[in-house]
């Protein structure tokens, strides 16, 4: 184990690795946002430029009401809540809806025996390089995924698919499936790196010069092998976390939430409601990773997302009543229906909240007498009238039975170019505090 780094037991601390020592006492630009501050230990695993700080966890834990023993995420994204916790001595309860994400979510909270990983490394290695390629599997991707002879444009070259079909046959021969998740998990975080192409706010776009770009078979070997090394030793130098325990439930939050069981907090970050459809950001894992297989699957998992975007037909339910700024953004959204790029935006903004009513129901009904949720929550922004997702939030609240503590602006997003310019929405932290039964 010495050539990658890892602490033999008898020489490894044995106590709890506080949140502080993940952390490193860094100073974060803002706690909306990983983005300009020190990566930190498991982060590179998948990178997510819109995952909030795990600070925020800690805030919460220490400012809230009443002591936090068990803490709920119904977004679980990149797992910062959870993982957080685990440092902080909470046991996490979480839930996510893309089975790649909640597969990266579990692989950090997993405890692992280090040696028993490097011998799972090697074997996946030798595998690898030793079996046959074969695209077979691949077999019914999207036609855009792999390159052939018919076509003008590939997210992969052929012989880097054939190395991602190798090892992910190399994956599938571990007898130990938190093995087969951790690897499977390393894989997919590497995936765009060697693609030709590039995911960020606009969605997904060949990269410049990508037909005169190439990674070869070497680099890629290298790749994993680096990336694979690199997680087990951070597993490992952060094993002792104070608590070990979690809940992780795969499905659709405005279900799942109520399976949570009782929590004494809530901390997490929906989507926003930007017409941004997350399912697209992880399209390529999804796929490449058997994870998908068809089009009706895609087509379920984002019918099964958050009312937050309008890339897919869909019935939108109601929009709540109780706010009256929503009522009068809606109406100005339907005023101007013809001229918003899609027709069906001010019915997703309804939807949009409410299904956050669900959810903040859901969690309601969970918490403990002043139990609290914090939410990260962003504005958005059509045909320059703005939806102030904080301000009806606070409206909203009071019809759930909670009592609105805060609301704290943390950083201004750029408008994207299909919400029409340059101009600066807000991104807020809210903190709700349960006071009641909800108002019928």
């Amino acid at each position: 184990m010495e050539d990658i780094g890892i602490k033999p037991l008898e020489s490894a601390d044995v106590l709890h690795v506080p949140l502080e020592s993940w952390t490193r006492n860094r100073v974060v630009s803002s706690l909306g946002t990983n983005a300009g501050s020190e990566k930190l230990p498991f982060q590179g695993w998948h990178h997510f430029k819109e995952a909030f700080a795990p600070e925020i966890v800690a805030r919460a834990a220490k400012d809230s009401k009443r002591d936090i023993l068990r803490c709920a995420d119904p977004f679980g994204g990149s797992g910062t809540t959870a993982l957080a916790c685990q440092f902080l001595g909470i046991e996490p309860v979480t839930s996510e809806i893309n089975p790649y994400l909640a597969d990266l979510i579990e692989a950090k909270l997993c405890s692992y025996d280090a040696d028993r990983l490097v011998r799972s490394l090697s074997r996946i290695v030798r595998v690898a390089q030793r079996g046959e390629s074969s695209l077979k599997q691949f077999s019914s991707l999207p036609p855009t995924f792999i390159e052939a002879r018919n076509k003008n444009r590939w997210i992969f070259d052929k012989p880097i698919a054939q190395r991602i079909a190798a090892y992910l046959n190399a994956i599938d021969t571990l007898p130990d499936p938190t093995h087969r998740r951790f690897f499977r998990v390393q894989l997919g975080g590497m995936l765009i790196q060697v693609s030709n192409v590039v995911i960020n706010g606009k969605g997904r776009r060949y990269r410049q010069g990508w037909d005169s770009r190439f990674v070869s078979v070497d680099e890629f070997d290298a790749l994993f092998s680096d990336r694979s090394r690199k997680a087990i030793v951070e597993a490992h130098e952060y094993r002792f976390r104070k608590e070990r325990n979690y809940t992780l439930i795969r499905g659709d939050s405005r279900k799942t939430v109520n399976e949570f069981g009782p929590i004494d907090g809530a901390v997490f970050s929906p989507p926003y409601p930007n017409s941004f459809d997350y399912t697209d950001v992880y399209n390529v894992e999804l796929w490449m990773l058997g994870y998908l297989s068809h089009a009706e699957g895609n087509r379920t998992l984002r019918e099964s997302t958050l009312c937050s975007h309008v890339q897919i037909k869909r019935t939108y339910p109601i929009a709540p009543n109780e706010s009256e700024l929503l009522n009068k953004t809606l109406k100005k959204l339907e005023k101007v229906r013809k001229d918003l790029w899609s027709p069906w935006i001010p019915e997703m903004v309804g939807g949009y909240f409410h299904d956050m009513k669900v959810i903040l129901d859901g969690l309601h009904a969970r918490l403990s007498a002043e139990g609290e949720t914090w939410a990260v929550i962003g504005d958005s922004q059509y045909a320059d009238i703005p939806v102030l997702t904080g301000m009806i939030l606070e409206e909203l609240a009071p019809s759930m039975g909670y009592r609105v503590i805060t609301v704290e602006p943390f950083r201004s997003m750029r408008v994207s170019a299909q919400q029409g310019g340059q101009k600066e929405l807000d991104e807020s932290l809210i903190v709700l505090r349960k006071q009641g039964p909800r108002k019928r």
